[in-house]
């Protein structure tokens, strides 16, 4: 999972290699990335003891748990994660995704349909070798054969979305689980009687006000997070010492292997069905990678590798420690945490544990945020309302349609199951689906992105999916206990992400195929055939070339259009960020008498929008700075692209990146003194007979030299832009043939039709004044 609305800073200042800076690192995720693993020993014993074993008085059955608790915690979290796929970052970002995007990008699979070979030449695309080619020949073979194969495409996006699917699963049953586990530990404070009618309305309540709260943002509660998992942590491994030296010293010598033999050799198919519930001492190991764009890679190894994962196996050992000294326990609630937590001790411990399972359940909710986001970015989910809870802290987000549904599921499954052993044969299943989805994903990596030998990424798949292999399929046979549920949300929300990434690829292809030749254009003549008045048409399209037909139904069906048309596509890439230096592309569309422009925006998939006033402003830069690259040269990053139209694009920066570029100034009369100082290009002053309008006036540095024919144009845009910005947003709306397939009818006329009539629009859009927008629709068929 990607813990994206965690209180740690991506753009932190600390962030840099200094010792002192890495230790702060490490100290902030121990409330972020390790809530959820650190308080699994609240179940994982309860959970492998429920049914399918017994706890005799040869200890042969604990200390076969304690063992393959320790290994499982030594090879999974440690090894695999901290040592290996750590590495595997798309430049700083972890996650399924990410890896995703990072296969993408090497093998050139066009994760989106309107991908262009420029979005190859920006920085973050180049910064991890993505151009070059893999060195061996089953590299550059596996390589072709993904380029060249549909099938393999999108059998690798559906490995990404299945595992994208467990993680928002993930996201439902590990509040479910933590919360409930934590206030089990009331049944040893109260008769059983009172407690039945206790523990799930506190577990409920709980429940509904983390999701409450939601809407905060982290940073309001985030400072308390890393001290409350420091404060478990402590707790549990001081509680495990005190444990092993008063009932068992000798337990350390559980963490042979041999008893793992002994274990699964006594019990068989019972200890082979245990290893659903034993699997959960690893719950929360994804988020270590998920969450590394918040972090530093060697800042997570540290706080896992000499805090967290010492402070579990001693947690561990001090359990079976307990429990190798006491076999017929008086109370139903067996062997549970808090039976080995000492008697004095046992109020603290359940409000701590509280805390902490709170604290691992809202890293797990902001990372189930996360991933949407990126999903939706990627063209793989709806576009749902996100908002941005801190201004000052990146990617704290808040997605109020998947708060809310992800609370009424929590709590349906809260309330249906009643019971830990459910609840963990679900969130087993989820978690371990989504670390083979890894494995996997890490074995392409290697091979593809690392370049290394095909047998090194063999080695890699066999052991660790091996060893997962394993537990998914004594999770999987727990089917009807509990482990269809992450398959029923995995299903339901894999049908959403498919629909709507069909739909919109259909879309797509469609706006594609109806677009206007140039050759139309310009018949048209530099007035299209209508008259022009001042003003900026600001149309909204899909489309990175080409002319899209909404506009020609435009020119047909209306009287007037301004004086300033621009084609702007607003776009997502396959990387995590775009540096603001690389964030346009802009060219003409047409002769310069048509004062028709396109305008590319594009951001990655973690990147935050801005609002629309800054977002407009570094538009109308955009275009002037167009206007001034085509007289002076090479003084701005000119990069020329064919396309189906042959137009010429420019990478150009936002403002405050390009600080030897043209600059908007736009002020009232009594404001004109701010800028008496600068170069302008014009002075003029223009009225309304009602109102004062804005004075808009273009400063551009004291060494550029504009001739007369770029002047001109500039005065055209300053005057369109005093005039005003109209917004035209074209709706293109698909609907399968007459004759096409019944699958198809449903998915394209019901499904598609559905999400797309209860999505939100584009984000820029929602602030647009309704008095400055203009929707037309157009229907295709397909």
């Amino acid at each position: 999972m990607d813990l994206e609305g965690a209180p740690a800073i991506a753009d932190n200042p600390i962030k840099r290699n200094s010792w002192k800076a890495v230790l702060t690192l490490a100290y902030q995720s121990l409330g972020v990335v390790y809530g959820d693993l650190s308080t699994s020993p609240l179940y994982v014993y309860k959970s492998t003891f429920a049914e399918d074993i017994e706890h005799s008085d040869t200890n042969e059955e604990i200390f076969g748990v304690l063992s393959f608790v320790f290994w499982t915690l030594t090879i999974i979290p440690l090894l695999k994660y901290v040592f290996i796929v750590l590495r595997a970052d798309d430049n700083g970002e972890g996650g399924t995704f990410a890896l995703y995007s990072l296969l993408c990008r090497h093998a050139r699979l066009g994760a989106l349909p309107n991908c262009q070979l420029a979005d190859e030449e920006l920085s973050e695309y180049k910064k991890d070798g993505s151009d070059a080619n893999p060195r061996n020949r089953i590299g550059s073979s596996l390589k072709s054969a993904l380029e060249k194969s549909k099938l393999l495409q999108k059998a690798l996006l559906g490995l990404a979305l299945i595992g994208t699917c467990m993680v928002i699963g993930d996201g439902v049953l590990t509040p479910a689980i933590s919360v409930y586990s934590a206030v089990s530990g009331m049944e040893l404070s109260m008769e059983k009687e009172q407690h039945q009618y206790v523990e799930l309305p506190v577990t409920c309540a709980i429940l509904v006000s983390l999701f409450a709260l939601q809407h905060f943002g982290t940073h309001k509660v985030g400072f308390i997070f890393a001290p409350i998992v420091i404060t478990w942590l402590l707790c549990i491994s001081s509680i495990g010492v005190y444990n092993i030296f008063r009932w068992n010293p000798h337990v350390y010598q559980a963490i042979s292997p041999y008893y793992m033999y002994k274990f699964l050799k006594k019990t068989r198919r019972g200890g082979w069905m245990s290893l659903g519930g034993i699997l959960l001492c690893m719950t929360g190991s994804e988020a270590m990678f998920a969450d590394l764009g918040h972090f530093s890679q060697l800042s997570i190894q540290i706080a896992f590798t000499f805090v967290v994962y010492p402070s579990l196996i001693l947690a561990y050992m001090g359990q079976a420690a307990y429990l190798s000294k006491h076999h017929s326990l008086e109370t139903d609630y067996r062997i549970g945490f808090y039976v080995s937590v000492p008697e004095q001790i046992r109020v603290p411990v359940l409000a701590i544990a509280i805390l902490a399972a709170v604290v691992g359940s809202q890293a797990v909710i902001t990372g189930t945020f996360s991933i949407i986001k990126q999903c939706s970015a990627l063209g793989c989910f709806p576009k749902v309302k996100v908002v941005h809870t801190s201004s000052r802290v990146h990617g704290q987000i808040y997605i109020p349609e998947i708060n809310w549904t992800l609370m009424l599921l929590c709590l349906a499954v809260t309330i249906g199951f009643r019971n830990t052993k459910h609840m963990a044969n679900a969130a087993g299943l989820a978690v371990i689906t989504v670390m083979l989805v890894t494995t996997c994903l890490m074995s392409l990596v290697i091979v593809l992105c690392w370049h290394k030998n095909a047998l090194l990424a063999l080695c890699f798949i066999f052991f660790f999916g091996s060893f997962e292999a394993l537990y998914f399929s004594a999770s999987l046979i727990k089917f009807l206990e509990g482990a269809w549920v992450p398959i029923a949300l995995s299903l339901i929300f894999l049908a959403i992400m498919y629909v709507w990434h069909y739909g919109t690829l259909m879309k797509y292809q469609s706006d594609v195929q109806n677009k206007v030749s140039i050759d139309w254009l310009l018949s048209l003549g530099p007035t299209l055939g209508i008259v022009r008045v001042r003003g900026i048409g600001l149309i909204h399209t899909e489309l990175v070339s080409g002319i899209p037909a909404i506009f020609s139904h435009f020119l047909t069906n209306l009287p007037a259009f301004h004086q300033v048309v621009v084609f702007l596509c607003i776009k997502s890439v396959p990387v995590p960020h775009v540096g603001p230096e690389e964030r346009f592309l802009v060219g003409r569309v047409g002769p310069k008498g048509y004062h028709i422009y396109r305008c590319i925006a594009r951001y990655g998939y973690r990147d935050i929008h801005k609002d629309d006033v800054e977002f407009e402003r570094d538009l109308v830069c955009s275009i002037a700075e167009l206007i001034r690259s085509e007289k002076r040269g090479s003084s701005v990053d000119v990069m020329e692209e064919v396309e189906d139209d042959d137009e010429r694009m420019v990478v150009i920066g936002t403002t405050s990146s390009n600080l030897e570029g043209i600059k908007l100034c736009e002020e009232d009369e009594e404001e004109e003194a701010r800028c008496s100082d600068e170069v302008r290009i014009s002075e003029t002053v223009v009225k309304s007979p009602e109102r004062l309008r804005r004075r808009v006036r273009f400063i551009v540095p004291e060494s550029s030299h504009i001739n007369e024919e770029a002047q001109a144009e500039l005065m055209e845009l300053m005057e369109a832009r005093e005039a005003g910005m109209a917004f035209i947003l074209g709706h293109s709306y698909v609907r399968a043939k007459r004759g096409s397939s019944f699958i198809r009818n449903i998915v394209i006329n019901y499904g598609y039709d559905f999400l797309r009539r209860n999505s939100r629009g584009p984000s820029y859009a929602l602030c647009i004044p309704h008095a400055s927008t203009l929707e037309v629709g157009m229907v295709y068929h397909v």
